[in-house]
């Protein structure tokens, strides 16, 4: 089973042109599923064909003991059907055992997202008199302006960024390319980072190691996907008292915010990179849900 793992990795990657994130979660599942099987048959060699949905289903049950979430174990549950499809359809195994595998059902949490006046608040935050602070800022502003993931943000290149027609490049899910305007308040917050970054590096003696990357560290790397979303999540706590205080907060801001503005739904699905419009409707119940506040606030008869 190892073997076929490894070879359902390469085939993520090669043939899927699956993203980092994915290749490493689909990894990270089928290895504690193979190790749950190593303990659970006393460290037998694994053959595929004796995996049945039984053996399946008691490893699942045995992670919603531990307490893990149903989105979480939906996940695991995606990247068993993906690996034995694999598996069968190459020859490594003479059946799927998750065709009759039922999905859980989850129930959908709507996005969370900050206000306008909180989101101007938040992007007064960084000290843009540093070079840091100048970084923070058009992380931030880049965030909101395009709506990027963070994967995205993180590897973005100066070639990426076009200023004379105002668009950057990014590389979404399954390595598919988008073009996404980027407004003046980013632009500049980028141009205005760029210029202490090469201050910096006249009056300072900063080495730049990856000279390609956007954003960088205090030793001149390309920041890490970690280290973007710790900037982020402290500024974020700084005007929201929310739970959620990741990158994504930006993203789900951008989108709402775009719909509360007469936004069509189509366009904005084309922005964010979704692949189904149905993944980009839940922003409308966000919208529908603030009208319906905003209604019985005001409306005399409501």
């Amino acid at each position: 089973m190892t073997d076929t793992i490894l070879r359902f990795r390469e085939y993520l990657i090669v043939e899927r042109n699956a993203s980092d994130h994915t290749v490493t979660a689909y990894s990270r599942d089928l290895r504690q599923f193979h190790d749950w099987l190593t303990t659970w048959t006393e460290g037998s060699e694994i053959d595929l064909d004796a995996v049945d949905r039984n053996t399946i289903r008691t490893w699942l049950g045995s992670l919603a003991e531990k307490g893990l979430s149903k989105r979480s174990i939906s996940r695991k549950v995606t990247a068993l059907r993906t690996f034995f499809r694999f598996a069968e359809q190459r020859g490594f195994a003479d059946r799927d055992p998750t065709t009759d595998l039922h999905s859980l059902k989850i129930d959908k949490s709507l996005p969370t997202f900050l206000n306008e006046d909180a989101l101007s608040a938040l992007l007064k935050l960084p000290d843009t008199a540093t070079a840091e602070g100048a970084r923070d800022a058009a992380i931030l502003e880049l965030f909101y302006s395009t709506g990027m993931r963070l994967s995205e943000l993180v590897a973005l290149n100066w070639s990426d960024i076009r200023t004379e027609n105002a668009t950057v490049r990014v590389l979404g899910k399954r390595r598919k390319e988008r073009i996404l305007p980027v407004g003046e308040h980013a632009l500049r917050a980028i141009e205005h980072y760029r210029a202490l970054l090469d201050r910096k590096v006249l009056h300072d003696r900063f080495t730049i190691k990856d000279t390609e990357a956007v954003f960088l560290n205090n030793r001149g790397s390309r920041l890490s996907g970690r280290s973007v979303y710790s900037i982020v999540h402290d500024l974020l706590r700084a005007v929201s008292d929310r739970s959620k205080c990741s990158p994504h907060v930006l993203r789900h801001s951008f989108a709402t915010h775009l719909l509360n503005r007469g936004a069509d739904l189509q366009a904005v699905r084309e922005l964010l990179g979704h692949e189904s419009l149905s993944t980009t409707q839940i922003y409308a119940h966000v919208t529908t849900d603030h009208l319906k506040r905003e209604y019985a606030k005001a409306h005399p008869r409501a």
